[in-house]
């Protein structure tokens, strides 16, 4: 609003404000990008989103971090300033290049920190100064040449493992590790190392397993040398071993660490194998050499002399994984050798195309308990010469599986030269057929021939057994006497029941998965007396009601059944196949049949006896009588032509009032002047004729129907069911046809429901009452002969 007092000045002001404007725009555009993830969770995944920086609004919620995989360069001091509960952070495979100093002060609970694949040149103390918790730290795969001036890592007391350097990686200097006491890893990727200052890892006190990706051969010597006292296992990658001359132990003083040295991916001249078996006698604590993946440049042409005067190896155990031997046709026989192997306990050589070792020298290996040849190429008729008459004398455990045997009974006639033999695997040879009987070594008590097409199990297993392994050979049965058996493993088959458990009274563990099993019962299961482990899972389980019984209230399923309960599933009933067998209820109808047949028939004959008490009492055979006689006379015609009517009157009494009816009411009217004919059930009825008939016949051939009514008549059953008879056909047609007479005063509340016609005419018809004074009895006679004329 003020005026400016010269052009320059108004000029000044308004480039001022135009870049606060334009700073607060750019500021304002900057895309805020989220992670979704990381609204309410304690674990945050934000990887492979695409995201240029950290996202914002990270509270204290989250305990776990995770940005890898996005294009991240810059790590700025606020992106994680509230993230305090912080446990892991996980930057690995971005593009960061800049961490503020103080980007990680608030992370004093962080116990990983993942940084790796990334563009940092350089590591600064700075950043890890308050990660005191830190306990894993990757920053292997960036750009960085060396670890600086000072050690990075003095304040994290607590790390345990570090995995560091690059293909850029070239310097190792002294006190890049200060502040490192023990760790459990260390991994350096040092295949481009090219300086290694000695004394730069004497600072670790101990490391439990370090790993280091060394080509360059002339700094392994001093690299040992530092971590001859701290590491317990050494493994060297990519190193190519040609000629060295210095000691492995120079200015070192006992006692040593190392027990156990590993080359990996390497590969070893002739020169150096003589070399390194004489250097490798100074390391007293070493006990276990170990060669994976490794290539053998030569022909075994090593300095015999040289490696045996200087004395015998402290190693006790050789593993030997896929050695690659390109002039393998050339290669001595290692004669000479011989006094470097008899302290050897454990020789491991797999995958190495081996197809036999001379008899002269298997016989030195006298103190060998462990001979593992698996993956290689041992055939029967060799097998003789590898395991002749004394040698291998002290073997225990023999592991020749995926070989190329081909006759089990050759296999174990070859091995009964090992009288000390406990454990033999012969798995994945191809026998094909078992024969009845085989010699075995007496000492044998632990046997694998799983996957060796065997069709079924004879007496060449030999009874001294306590473990035995038939998995993947398609049997049917096993019906084999193993008194001392403790664990059989039977997996993959084709077995559909348990095997019994009288011949392996001693069974502690089973494994039966994968056969074809329906399920077993109690009596099966509780036979096993001393079983702990029963693996049956993955089979085809019928979920019948008994095993569903005994399997869901059985106590002890849960802690013997193996993957108990979520690999055992039902295959049939169809309604619950792909259920787990624990979870299945089947209904009582399902499950008791037979018991809810005989409870419904019951039920039937209850309710059957029931009704029959209720029809008694409540008259229902009598409904259903007049029902059958109501249809019967629905059948006949309406009315009869008038040449069949043969009665003026049927008349329908109470055997009480016959006195009255056929000694007054019959005189009067059948010898009035003209007279009225009759029909009386006792005189005119046809013998042996049904009485529903009779009755439908008399009324249908009367012109009318005479009820005498009396409270006789009312209680009288044989009266009710007269009644009902004539009253089905004659009322529906013509309420006129029936003339009603009462005896005696009777109300019509007395008749009795069921009669409902009857009771609606005394409501609505005019009867002919009887009177007791003779003078009004004349007039009575009269109205009654005047109704049977209508």
């Amino acid at each position: 609003q003020t005026k400016c007092k010269s052009r320059t000045a108004c000029m000044w002001q308004v480039c001022a404000i135009y870049i606060v404007l334009a700073t607060n725009l750019s500021e304002e555009q900057v895309p805020k990008q989220a992670c979704p993830s990381c609204d309410a969770t304690q674990l945050c995944n934000c990887s492979s989103m695409g995201l240029d920086f950290i996202p914002q609004g990270l509270t204290g919620k989250i305990t776990v971090l995770n940005l890898a995989h996005n294009r991240i360069t810059h790590i700025r001091s606020e992106d994680l300033q509230q993230a305090v509960n912080l446990r892991a952070l996980l930057l690995q495979s971005n593009k960061i290049s800049l961490i503020d100093e103080d980007s990680f002060l608030s992370l004093g609970k962080l116990e990983l920190l993942d940084l790796s694949n990334n563009s940092l040149a350089h590591l600064s103390p700075v950043w890890f100064e308050h990660l005191f918790s830190l306990q894993h730290l990757h920053l292997q795969g960036n750009s960085y040449r060396d670890l600086g001036e000072i050690s990075p890592f003095s304040s994290l007391r607590n790390l345990s493992s570090l995995r560091l350097g690059n293909p850029w990686f070239s310097t190792i200097r002294q006190g890049n590790f200060e502040g490192i006491e023990l760790l459990d890893k260390l991994w350096i990727d040092g295949a481009n190392l090219t300086q290694y200052e000695p004394g730069s890892l004497t600072s670790i006190k101990k490391i439990n397993h370090m790993i280091i990706n060394l080509r360059n051969t002339n700094l392994f010597p001093a690299i040992v040398s530092d971590l001859v006292h701290s590491v317990v296992w050494l493994e060297v990658r990519d190193i190519k071993l040609e000629t060295v001359e210095t000691s492995l132990v120079q200015n070192s003083t006992l006692p040593f660490r190392m027990r156990k040295l590993t080359f990996k991916d390497s590969s070893v001249t002739d020169q150096y194998i003589s070399r390194i078996l004489v250097l490798l006698k100074e390391i007293t604590s070493l006990q276990e050499i170990e060669a994976i993946d490794c290539v053998l440049q030569g022909k075994g042409s090593w300095n015999m002399e040289e490696i045996k005067s200087s004395g015998q190896s402290f190693v006790q155990t050789v593993s030997l994984i896929n050695i690659i031997i390109p002039n393998f046709h050339l290669f001595f026989d290692l004669d000479g050798i011989q006094s470097q192997v008899t302290n050897l306990k454990r020789l491991t050589i797999a995958s190495s195309k081996v197809f036999m070792v001379p008899c002269r020298l298997a016989r030195y290996f006298s103190s060998l308990l462990y001979l593992d040849f698996h993956d290689n190429l041992l055939v029967n008729n060799r097998l003789s010469e590898t395991i002749c008459k004394y040698a291998w004398p002290s073997l225990q455990t023999l592991n020749l599986s995926q070989n190329s045997l081909k006759s089990l009974k050759e296999t174990a006639n070859s091995i009964t030269h090992l009288r000390k033999l406990i454990n033999l695997d012969i798995s994945q040879n191809n026998f094909g057929e078992i024969p009845d009987v085989c010699e075995w070594p007496r000492t044998l008590k632990y046997l694998n021939l799983s996957s060796t097409q065997i069709p079924k199990l004879t007496t060449c297993i030999p009874s001294s057994l306590e473990v035995l392994d038939v998995s993947a050979n398609n049997l049917r049965e096993f019906g084999l006497q193993l008194p001392f058996l403790k664990e059989l493993y039977l997996a993959k088959n084709q077995l559909k029941t348990l095997p019994g458990a009288a011949p392996i009274p001693n069974l502690v563990a089973m494994s039966v998965r994968r056969n074809r099993l329906n399920g077993f019962s109690r009596e099966e299961f509780e036979s096993f007396k001393k079983m702990e482990l029963l693996d049956a899972s993955n089979n085809n389980f019928i979920c019948s009601c008994e095993f569903l019984a005994f399997i869901q209230h059985e106590a002890r399923i849960a802690q013997v059944l193996v993957g108990w309960p979520d690999r055992y599933i039902c295959d049939s009933p169809l309604s619950v196949r792909g259920a787990q067998v624990g979870a299945v209820h089947l209904s009582l109808m399902e499950c008791h049949r037979s018991l809810v047949v005989s409870l419904i028939c019951v039920l039937v004959f209850l309710v059957i006896l029931i009704l029959v008490a209720l029809s008694y009492k409540y008259h229902a055979f009598w409904y259903l009588s007049m029902t059958w006689a109501w249809l019967q006379a629905k059948r006949k015609p309406k009315r009869a032509p008038a040449k069949d009517i043969c009665y003026d009157a049927f008349v329908s009494y109470s055997e009480n009032d016959s006195d009255w009816v056929e000694n007054i009411m019959v005189r009067e009217l059948e010898q009035a002047c003209p007279p009225f004919r009759l029909c009386l059930h006792k005189r005119d009825f046809v013998p042996g004729k049904w009485i529903v008939d009779n009755i439908i016949d008399s009324i249908e051939k009367s012109h009318k129907t005479l009820f005498v009514l009396s409270e006789h008549f009312v209680q009288s059953e044989w009266c009710k069911y007269e009644l009902d008879f004539s009253h089905f056909r004659l009322f529906d047609e013509n309420n006129d046809a029936a003339i009603l007479v009462l005896l005696e005063p009777i109300q019509s509340k007395a008749i009795p429901k069921r009669f409902c016609k009857l009771r609606k005419i005394m409501n609505t018809k005019t009867y002919l009452e009887w009177p007791l004074e003779e003078e009004k009895q004349e007039m009575f006679w009269e109205n009654l002969k005047e109704a049977l004329k209508s």
